[in-house]
């Protein structure tokens, strides 16, 4: 069997309750993917797109997430609520995550976020092979990663294509594209809420 039809065969027998424990809520294997060196849609394609996106403005305070795991084959596996305390002090924030699963199952992540110059942003985690690299452009935040994932016995370094596009002051949605090898293995859709405005205005 060839390496391709054999990643493809693994990405439908793994299971979804390994990964997401691993990290729910995006080159080459254990590395960041290069922000400007692949092809297909760039951040900048959004830089005339409105409402601007600040991403220490947006993850400030309490924030809400729902999601959905999908494999390749387009199934739901997995249903997840996330709930976001996200501080900033300066430049560097921290966005504790806490999931609560479908199927009752809970984790905890928690991101240390560095914001650099021209909307570009670093950041950490437990399970985050190196360090995962991210940019701001209008309304859109592209967010790449590698996160060291337990399956079947093994750990595999699997590539993560955050993107992120702010709706309005309170709403902004993810799609996030699971790879290994440039195989895609599955899919996370997850929708945020603000429980305070942008605006700074009381929620409904």
């Amino acid at each position: 069997m060839n390496r391709r039809l054999w990643l493809q065969n693994a990405a439908h027998r793994m299971s979804a309750p390994l990964w997401l424990r691993a990290g729910a809520v995006a080159g080459a294997t254990g590395s960041v993917l290069a922000l400007s060196g692949c092809a297909g849609p760039q951040v900048t394609d959004h830089a005339q797109q409105m409402p601007p996106l600040d991403l220490r403005t947006y993850f400030n305070g309490t924030v809400d997430a729902w999601g959905v795991f999908t494999d390749r084959s387009g199934r739901v596996v997995k249903r997840f609520t996330v709930v976001m305390d996200c501080k900033w002090q300066g430049d560097e924030g921290v966005l504790d995550e806490a999931f609560t699963y479908a199927d009752g199952t809970l984790q905890r992540r928690i991101w240390r976020l560095k914001a650099l110059a021209q909307g570009r942003y670093e950041g950490r985690a437990d399970d985050v092979v190196g360090m995962a690299a991210g940019q701001t452009s209008g309304n859109a935040f592209r967010w790449q990663y590698t996160l060291a994932l337990p399956v079947d016995g093994s750990v595999w370094h699997v590539q993560f294509d955050d993107w992120m596009y702010l709706m309005d002051d309170r709403v902004m949605l993810n799609k996030a594209v699971m790879s290994k090898l440039g195989v895609t293995l599955g899919e996370v859709t997850l929708s945020f809420t603000r429980r305070t405005p942008l605006s700074g205005g009381a929620s409904s």
